[in-house]
């Protein structure tokens, strides 16, 4: 009779017999005899509750978390101390060479998995639809990134097509907001984008756009 391979004695011609009757050791008793070497890389990768409780905020988190607010979160004390909290897990990250990485994005940090795993990772998760862009709103999102704060004229004046529905989707995906009004004729209103593009693209600010042929981008910092 054929028995399931997860029933039959394991077989081993090589040890005694009495050796097959040993129980094996617990994961609590394999761990007290480890080598002193594998017991000092689990102590040196191990979070103490400072440094606990910022992953936990930053694995919660759903947006970039400024130090500030990070620190409030955790509550490790001051911003200083967030950010020397968050360059630890930094390194525990890449010693322990994790799935996971802190990147600075939109003025906070945020936690995120490592580029390499995407092919795999975007099987799991499609794009949400506030992603999904067409040419057409990519193009006009561009415009506003690199001349913002601008006016739907202006934009149309580059574009060369009305663009009245492409901000309206901009606005409702959260990536572009009113700016203000400009202080010419008519006071017309003005464009820029938001924190969300900057973590949308991955970027810390807008000193980070890349080069752009026709277009410069005006001297701001953030969204």
């Amino acid at each position: 009779m054929r028995t399931h391979p997860l029933t039959r004695p394991s077989i081993v011609p090589t040890w005694p017999r009495q050796r097959l009757l040993v129980a094996r050791p617990t994961w609590g008793q394999r761990l007290v005899h480890e080598e002193p070497s594998e017991q000092v890389a689990r102590n040196e990768l191990a979070r103490d509750p400072e440094l606990a409780r910022v992953e936990a905020a930053l694995f919660l988190a759903d947006e970039p978390l400024p130090a500030r607010k990070l620190a409030t979160v955790a509550a490790v004390g001051d911003a200083a101390t967030a950010r020397r909290l968050v360059a630890r897990l930094r390194e525990l990250y890449d010693r322990s060479e994790s799935a996971f990485q802190v990147e600075e994005l939109a003025g906070g940090y945020q936690l995120l998995t490592r580029p390499q795993f995407h092919p795999w990772l975007a099987l799991l998760r499609r794009h949400a639809p506030e992603t999904q862009l067409s040419p057409a709103a990519r193009e006009t999102l561009t415009i506003i990134a690199y001349r913002q704060p601008i006016t739907r004229a202006d934009i149309e004046a580059i574009r060369g097509v009305s663009s009245t529905e492409l901000l309206k989707q901009l606005m409702e995906k959260g990536l572009v907001r009113l700016a203000g009004r400009d202080e010419s004729l008519g006071r017309p209103a003005l464009y820029e984008t938001t924190k969300k593009f900057l973590q949308l693209f991955g970027l810390k600010s807008l000193k980070d756009l890349p080069p752009a042929e026709g277009l410069k981008p005006n001297d701001q910092s953030g969204a």
